[in-house]
């Protein structure tokens, strides 16, 4: 058992820099003995390292990268998939089936629309490659690939000159024998070729999601290797890890050959935060509201995860945070449609331009627009004095929506901040009153930029009574970096049927056949970790289940715990789960389709800052016009504030990246570590 001052001793000695490489600003969090940094510098999207190696010399770490530990949040995987610029990729499939990624689910776009703009093929039929292999839906093996097959796809390869290569054969997570033999031919003979085979990267059933996450591993994956190498080399000697998709990191030379797991970096490194600020058995309602778009989460103690998220036009099968994005945020478009109506977003000013208040050209009336002209932002200590803001060009946009609406420029302004709300609302309903959570039990937590603008709309909109604006809201998503476990989430098809009223025989052989599956999972997974420095001791393993009523095509995920009569724990669990989410349950049997494991090791929990109790009131800084408020409405300097502080609404607590609008009938305390926890009070 450890000791206290060994304890101490080994808090004292972690040093942990956690990076979150953003569109515009790429974000730092150093931690070292208690003590947090927090630091901003330009992005640079060209070559994302040049801007973390300039955040590092910043923080003056250049010199001190000895057991220096960086966890990284990279948007190279995210940005490659969105703009379509992967890298030339080879498609190696079943004969007769080298088209299924370009046809698809066969889903219009626009149901209506008899025709449709043909959609440009995920990989060219140039590049894609038939193999003679089969294997049919029981497992059973029709015709293996031979030498010869071998051969002409080693022609091919050399004809082509792609940089990577996808392979996804049929029913290849019962038997990957010729996958596996195929990807150990190509790495003979072509070693510097980049190869994602899909019994390793997704050995899930359907072929088309499983074929996708495989492709779009290939696609990006010689980029993000490229980049992680270049980036590992240039912080020798510290240790570089990189966030998942699912919330957890990853040592970066297994990063650079699963680039699919990478694709919510960012966003899952914001709910990592979220939940460690919160505390680990927190119910939370999250949005992060930046200057384009709003990410709406929840988290139920746990950061809840699914396997049929989409980036941009394609699905991921892959594990990823569960979260419902929609194009509201500070930058977004107000304008009034043909038929009179006040219309915002999802067009967005972006940084360049940016809102007209900006100064720097923009010359259509958004989000930051409408707070400023309500006297809820700050003219001249907008990011901390960084940047001033120009009234004049916000009420000139504005006034042009309000001789189209016959409003004044307050009024419209406040009309374009409730459309916005009901909006982000729309979007908090989806990730909760539609799942059956209601979500008065929740905390609603806000990050990014703008979020906390909002915070108190929002929370009144959902009926909700208790909010948390977490400190360093602005950099959630590099602290998360810091605070993430280590982890693996790893999935395997199986296709059960598990009877109703079986007998306890059929119960038993159903349960071995689970547990088999699981354990040999578990093993890869702790493995892995192990070979990253993780201690043996330290893992947890987690195992669940997808489960479905039979002739359903989607699944709910229930715990799975290896005991006496598990299996009618986790079919009880599944009926339970089944009636909160949609209203109903049947008396049918059930299907199990595919096991999970997550293996982790959460990381060492850090001292974080304590504030002094306050032994008078919060000092006012300023009083600001507000519209809507009778009398000027106080304004407080969030790093002012100490423990126990309370503010009564309405009220401005500004700070260097954000500002919290605090509304009337809403209570705001200071806690230990500097949150400000809201509470409605009428």
């Amino acid at each position: 058992m450890i000791s206290n001052s060994s304890e101490q001793q080994l808090l004292d000695s972690i040093r942990i820099l956690g990076v979150d490489t953003g569109g515009t600003f790429t974000d730092f969090v150093y931690y070292e003995q208690g003590q947090l940094k927090i630091h901003k510098v330009l992005s640079t999207p060209h070559a994302p390292e040049e801007a973390i190696l300039k955040g590092v010399k910043d923080l003056g770490l250049n010199k001190q990268l000895d057991n220096l530990s960086i966890v990284h949040g990279s948007t190279v995987a995210t940005n490659a998939a969105l703009e379509k610029k992967g890298v030339k990729t080879a498609y190696i499939s079943n004969e007769g089936l080298a088209d299924v990624l370009t046809i698809g689910r066969q889903a219009r776009k626009e149901l209506y629309n008899l025709c449709p703009k043909p959609e440009v093929a995920p990989v060219p039929r140039s590049l894609c490659y038939e193999v003679s292999s089969r294997v049919d839906a029981n497992g059973e093996r029709l015709l293996s690939i031979n030498d010869d097959d071998l051969q002409q796809l080693k022609q091919f390869i050399q004809q082509q000159q792609p940089e990577s290569v996808a392979i996804n054969l049929l029913f290849s997570f019962l038997d990957d024998q010729d996958e596996c033999r195929i990807e150990d031919y190509l790495r003979e003979k072509f070693p510097d070729l980049f190869i994602s085979r899909s019994s390793e990267i997704l050995p899930e059933y359907k072929e088309y999601e499983r074929g996708v996450a495989t492709w779009l591993n290939a696609w990006v994956g010689p980029l993000v290797q490229g980049y992680l190498k270049r980036l590992t080399q240039a912080i020798q000697p510290a240790q570089l890890a990189v966030m998942q998709s699912s919330g957890g990191t990853i040592a970066a030379e297994k990063a650079a050959q699963q680039a699919v797991r990478m694709l919510l970096s960012g966003p899952a490194g914001g709910l990592s935060g979220a939940k460690y600020i919160a505390g680990q058995d927190a119910n939370l309602l999250t949005f992060d509201m930046g200057g384009t778009s709003t990410d709406v989460a929840v988290i139920e103690g746990e950061l809840q995860l699914t396997s049929e998220g989409h980036i941009g036009d394609y699905p991921v099968a892959i594990s990823m945070v569960d979260m419902h994005t929609i194009g509201a945020g500070g930058g977004s478009i107000a304008k009034v449609d043909g038929g009179g109506v006040l219309q915002v977003g999802p067009e967005s000013a972006g940084a360049s331009p940016g809102p007209a208040c900006y100064g720097l050209g923009g010359v259509q009336a958004t989000v930051t627009d409408a707070n400023l002209i309500l006297g809820r932002l700050s003219i001249d200590v907008f990011l901390g004095g960084a940047m001033s803001l120009d009234i004049n060009a916000a009420q000139t946009v504005v006034a042009n929506l309000a001789d189209s609406l016959s409003l004044s420029i307050e009024e419209t302004a406040l009309g374009i901040i409730q459309v916005a709300n009901e909006h982000m609302s729309r979007a908090l309903r989806v990730m909760s009153i539609q799942r059956g959570i209601d979500p008065k039990t929740l905390v609603l937590i806000p990050f990014g930029g703008a979020g906390a603008l909002h915070v108190c709309a929002l929370a009144d909109n959902l009926q909700m009574k208790h909010a948390m604006v977490p400190v360093h809201a602005g950099v959630l998503s590099a602290f998360g970096m810091v605070v993430a476990p280590h982890s693996r989430d790893l999935s395997h098809t199986v296709n059960l049927t598990l009877k109703l009223n079986a007998s306890l025989a059929f119960e038993s052989k159903i349960e071995k056949q689970i547990n088999e599956q699981l354990n040999l999972l578990s093993r890869s997974g702790v493995v892995e970790l192990i070979s990253e420095g993780i201690n043996e001791h330290q893992i947890e393993v987690h195992h669940s289940l997808d489960l479905r009523y039979v002739g359903q095509s989607y699944t709910l995920n229930v715990p799975w715990v290896t005991a006496i009569s598990s299996l009618k724990v986790a079919l009880n669990n599944f009926h339970k789960l089944h009636q909160k989410r949609y209203g109903h349950q049947h008396d049918q049997s059930i299907e199990l389709v595919n096991v999970r494991v997550k293996v982790s090791a959460p990381p060492v929990a850090l001292n974080l800052p304590q504030l002094a109790s306050a032994s008078s009131d919060a000092m006012v800084i300023a009083k600001r016009k507000v519209y809507g408020v009778d009398e000027p409405v106080p304004v407080y300097q969030r790093e002012q504030l100490l423990r126990g502080h309370t503010i009564n609404g309405p009220a401005l607590i500004v700070e260097r990246v954000s500002t919290t609008w605090l509304e009337y009938g809403w209570l705001c305390t200071v806690d230990a570590i500097g949150n400000l926890r809201l509470i409605k009070e009428m």
